[in-house]
């Protein structure tokens, strides 16, 4: 009989894909090596091998494990919102929530799913597409008129941009949390700037 799972491997799996993550979106995929992976996961690389086999195992594990994050907030939102706008602001804060702390992640899907192969780059995509195809279909819901005009997806992918941009310019010590941030984003999507609403600022020490 095989020997049982300690009690940490997941989490230690977890950290070194969170570190591989930051390398890979600092450096490149090509860039990494997997002593660099090791080293940063404060571990021997014989032990690393004991949790990934190589570097691409890492890849596929990083890009298909955030694209499945996103999936799932798809589902729960659609569930849990008894109405689209409902529905449309709680898609809105989990994915600024998932963002805030998958900045690593989405940059290595976007630059880095060039290397998978290409059966592995076709399913993690797939659950991309499903990713805003599910968005598109609360915008829809939303504006039923604009189905004919095929802007379902257009209208998703200008949302999505927005957030993504957030993470450029928002400061983690900022005035303004990604707590705060969210509901301005929902109101100006669904409502246009008129909809704003200030957030409440603590004064600054």
């Amino acid at each position: 009989m095989g020997r049982g799972r300690h009690a940490g491997y997941d989490d230690q799996r977890e950290l070194i894909l969170a570190q591989a993550a930051a390398l890979f979106a600092r450096t490149g995929y090509a860039g990494t090596s997997m002593n660099q992976v090791a080293e940063a996961s404060g571990l021997s690389k014989a032990t690393l091998y004991h949790y990934y086999r190589d570097k691409y195992a890492l890849l596929v594990s990083i890009t298909e494990g955030h694209v499945l994050r996103l999936q799932g907030i798809v589902g729960e939102a659609v569930a849990e919102g008894r109405t689209p706008q409902a529905q449309m602001r709680i898609l809105i804060r989990r994915l600024v929530e998932e963002y805030a702390d998958s900045q690593n992640e989405h940059r290595v899907l976007t630059e880095d799913v060039k290397f998978l192969d290409d059966a592995d780059r076709k399913r993690v995509l797939d659950i991309e597409r499903e990713v805003v195809a599910g968005f598109a279909r609360v915008v829809i819901a939303l504006r039923p008129d604009l189905e004919e005009a095929a802007l379902g997806k257009p209208l998703t992918m200008l949302l999505f941009g927005m957030i993504n941009w957030l993470f450029t310019w928002m400061k983690p010590d900022g005035a303004l949390g990604y707590d705060d941030i969210a509901p301005v984003v929902s109101d100006l999507f669904l409502a246009g700037l008129k909809a704003v609403k200030a957030p409440h600022l603590q004064a600054t020490p």
